[in-house]
């Protein structure tokens, strides 16, 4: 009898020390998850956790230790104050890095507190330039970046459409006004004139007033730099207006919702773009799809394959190093190639993606098709 109880006891000790020996790594996941987008904040987080969660399952050994990683998210609600908030909250939780944020008016103010922590802060949505302009050496992105999409749509409108007149809304937010001030210039080194030059808010559902200034310069076409939420009313209201001018919009309007918000107002007039290649051409879209909506039971949106990566490229970081601390692992962040789900996935000195491609859609028969 007292042999079976040292057994036992053995035994238990021994399933105590497996215990402690598995560390557990704390990766932070953030975006929008209430408000107007919050459909494209949780298909974000949707593509973080996968990526968490498919690695748990093959095991993670970190420094030749069992590691369990655990997915910690927040809502930043798409507001700067609040994204600082969260941010700070990531930190003290203990998080090793953070996938994040979606919109870049979160991400650059956030960029500073993981900075101060320093951690790695990898955006799988923020495109804006100045985000890896800023020197912080633990930020990166999986997407291409303004300035190489907006001379894209630039380029697009003026040459493909044919546009001779063209005008720009924004919605004033450093994603909205940055991919906008991008697309004029390509715009204009393509030979187009900008006729108007409009903003809005990301939180505006009326629009008339500007649309009814732009009207009276009867452009080719309207450009918008900002999401979809906006993006359908306004082409409600531009139908509503008898605006026949054609419409384009960058990543954050090109989305199923999209679709959806605008109703019988779309039509193959609308042109939208996205810093990446269509789910189905990307080396592991078709799987992911397919993955994902076995694991969520809902279709990919936009980002959450650029989500997936951006978390894969932080765990193989730290498999690398042997090390889940920042400053081990993000040497070897900057180093990483490996192939995404996106395609190949590495890092140029700044941080953004080497190989960022753009990919310009056309809605035909329901949705929207590339071109």
């Amino acid at each position: 009898m007292k042999k079976s109880v040292v057994a036992l006891a053995v035994m238990a000790l021994g399933i105590g020390s497996a215990q402690a020996q598995e560390q557990v790594v704390k990766i932070g996941g953030v975006a929008p998850l209430t408000g107007t987008i919050a459909h494209l904040g949780k298909d974000l987080e949707n593509g973080t956790r996968l990526a968490v969660e498919e690695a748990n399952a093959k095991g993670v050994t970190i420094g030749g230790k069992k590691v369990k990683l655990e997915f910690v998210g927040e809502d930043d609600q798409a507001d700067p104050r609040t994204g600082t908030t969260v941010a700070q909250r990531l930190v003290d939780a203990g998080v090793k890095a953070v996938v994040g944020h979606l919109n870049s008016g979160t991400s650059i103010p956030a960029s500073r507190i993981y900075d101060q922590a320093g951690i790695a802060q990898v955006t799988p949505a923020s495109t804006n330039p100045k985000l890896t302009q800023q020197g912080y050496k633990g930020v990166f992105r999986t997407i291409a970046n303004d300035v190489q999409q907006g001379s894209v749509l630039g380029k697009f409108a003026a040459t493909n459409l044919g546009a001779k007149k063209i005008a720009i809304i924004d919605d004033r937010t450093a994603y909205g006004q940055g991919l906008a001030d991008e697309t004029e210039k390509g715009a204009k080194a393509s030979g187009a004139q900008i006729v108007a030059r409009e903003f809005t808010t990301d939180k505006a559902t009326d629009f008339n007033a500007i649309l009814t200034k732009i009207r009276a310069t009867n452009p080719d076409v309207i450009f918008f730099g900002g999401m979809d939420a906006q993006a359908g009313p306004m082409l409600r209201q531009m139908k509503q207006l008898g605006i026949s001018a054609k419409f384009l919009t960058g990543d954050g309007g090109c989305s199923p919702e999209m679709i959806k918000l605008a109703g019988d107002a779309i039509s193959a007039n609308a042109y939208c773009s996205m810093a990446g290649l269509p789910i189905e051409k990307m080396p592991g879209g078709a799987d992911f799809r397919e993955r994902y909506k076995k694991r969520y039971n809902a279709d990919v949106q936009i980002y959450s394959p650029y989500a997936y990566d951006a978390a894969t490229a932080i765990i193989t970081a730290m498999q690398k190093a042997g090390s889940a601390e920042p400053a081990k692992y993000i040497p070897e962040l900057k180093k990483v190639n490996f192939p995404g789900v996106i395609g190949n996935i590495s890092f140029d000195d700044k941080g953004d993606l080497k190989e960022g491609s753009i990919t310009v859609y056309q809605f035909k028969n329901g949705d929207w098709a590339p071109l």
